[in-house]
């Protein structure tokens, strides 16, 4: 009772003060608030988040020139009240503060990851015909129902889990039960992958209801590159959505998968301007994974292309440098995160079939969401295999058990006796695997000898 107390408490001031700040920045400069919301941050994270980080924050904060100054006041400016609030509250403070803290008790607890977000496939099934995918022709056989998704989400408050991704498939297929979803959980934080086709107005006026969910639009590169792949016509609907979103002053993402192919179109210049102008305020940037049987390996990035990669994206969001959009680098960024997220340390993966998987790109698992609560789930073998495992490599630009490091996805799926869960067509371990061994090899001594140079000690 004291704890739900406190809790409350803690939530209430961290929201008076953050609507003041939201309130101020809309009408004028809220750097004046800015020390007030770090003071508090700083009294609820003191022991978890080291001084460096609070140091940083107020560098931000007081030079009104910086360019995250500048992106936090046109975040503020252009972006529903609403909105903000509920994902900074339900994203920083129940997620990202109190939420981890719980998770990291809980998982010291049980001995197992327990992760700070889940990630569902609400549905297989989607309404493109993407080249290589297999969702349309395959997607309407699985779904998650809306109970067993409420399941997942009630159980993982408990674990101190408050953000929720939903991929797929097309995850607004399934919006009207994502939206009941946002309505009954109004302490998460949710986000959705999505094609981008099905935003419309009555979609954007939901989001703004509810408050607590906004997107990230898949798109790969200008038209020609993109709607090669995604089929004509994608390329033009996504920007549709995004400029809709725009006008509702719907903040929003876009997820992008990087190839040998692509890499320098996403990273360019002229397309991250075309998505700031457009109302992007951050990219998912996700490396080529060779996942399924008929994945080709000719989409793998060269050790060249992925350093110029690495390079770029930390240019993209410098402090000083860039652009005024936050990227998150799936493969590269692994040393802001000891190493690889996967088998529930940071995320897991649930998919339409319901088993609960380490990754969204690794499927194989021995645990099913309709079958056994989250935490049997969390608990499965080969999650207990990554518990022990993390890191799986000192070189944190080597973090993945699969791309990086195939040996040991093959070891912990024998050991653990996992099976294949591809919605498609089942992989081994060894077939998955053995098209990483070239790539790993490839990468490995540019890896290490850059590792070597930026980390002395």
């Amino acid at each position: 009772m004291q704890s739900k107390l406190v809790h409350s408490a803690e939530r209430a001031a961290f929201k008076s003060v953050l609507d003041g700040f939201i309130r101020k920045g809309q009408k004028e400069d809220a750097s004046e608030m800015a020390e007030s919301l770090i003071s508090l941050i700083e009294k609820i994270m003191k022991g978890s988040w080291s001084d460096d980080s609070f140091a940083t924050l107020r560098m931000i904060a007081e030079d009104t020139d910086n360019k995250w100054a500048h992106y936090a006041n046109r975040l503020i400016k252009n972006t529903d009240p609403k909105i903000l609030s509920s994902f900074l509250l339900n994203a920083a403070y129940e997620g990202g503060f109190r939420g981890f803290k719980t998770s990291e008790e809980m998982s010291e607890k049980y001995k197992c990851n327990i992760p700070w977000i889940v990630l569902m496939d609400p549905t297989s099934a989607c309404n493109m015909h993407c080249t290589g995918c297999w969702a349309a022709e395959y997607g309407h056989k699985q779904n998650l129902s809306f109970e067993v998704m409420d399941k997942v989400l009630t159980e993982g408050k408990e674990l101190g889990i408050h953000a929720c991704l939903f991929t797929g498939g097309e995850p607004l297929v399934r919006k009207k039960d994502i939206i009941r979803l946002c309505e009954k959980h109004q302490d998460v934080a949710f986000h959705a992958f999505t094609n981008g086709t099905l935003i419309d107005d009555d979609f954007c006026k939901e989001l703004l209801r509810v408050g607590n969910f906004f997107v990230s639009v898949s798109i790969e590169g200008f038209k020609e590159a993109n709607d090669g792949r995604r089929g004509e016509g994608h390329f033009d609907a996504a920007i549709r959505a995004m400029e809709l979103m725009k006008s509702y002053k719907i903040p929003f993402g876009v997820s992008i998968c990087y190839t040998s192919k692509n890499y320098l179109d996403v990273t360019s210049d002229e397309f991250l301007d075309m998505l700031i102008d457009k109302g992007c305020y951050f990219a998912w940037y996700f490396h080529y994974m060779p996942v399924g049987m008929n994945a080709s390996t000719d989409l793998l990035l060269s050790p060249e292309q992925r350093v110029y990669m690495k390079d770029r994206i930390r240019w993209i969001r410098d402090v000083k440098e860039g652009k005024e959009l936050f990227a998150i680098d799936f493969q590269n960024d692994g040393e802001f995160c000891s190493g690889c997220i996967a088998g529930g340390k940071r995320y897991c993966h649930i998919n339409a079939a319901g088993d609960v998987e380490p990754c969204v790109f690794i499927h194989y698992s021995s645990a099913n969401i309709n079958e056994k609560s989250l935490l049997e789930c969390l608990r499965q073998p080969l999650f207990l295999k990554y518990y022990e495992a993390q890191p799986f490599n000192k070189n944190m630009l080597r973090p993945c058990p699969m791309l990086e490091n195939p040996e040991y996805l093959q070891q912990m799926v024998a050991e653990s006796g996992a099976r294949s869960t591809d919605l498609e067509a089942p992989e081994s371990a060894e077939q998955l695997c053995g098209k990483c061994v070239e790539y790993a090899k490839a990468w490995a001594p540019v890896a290490d000898e850059i590792w070597q140079e930026s980390h002395p000690n």
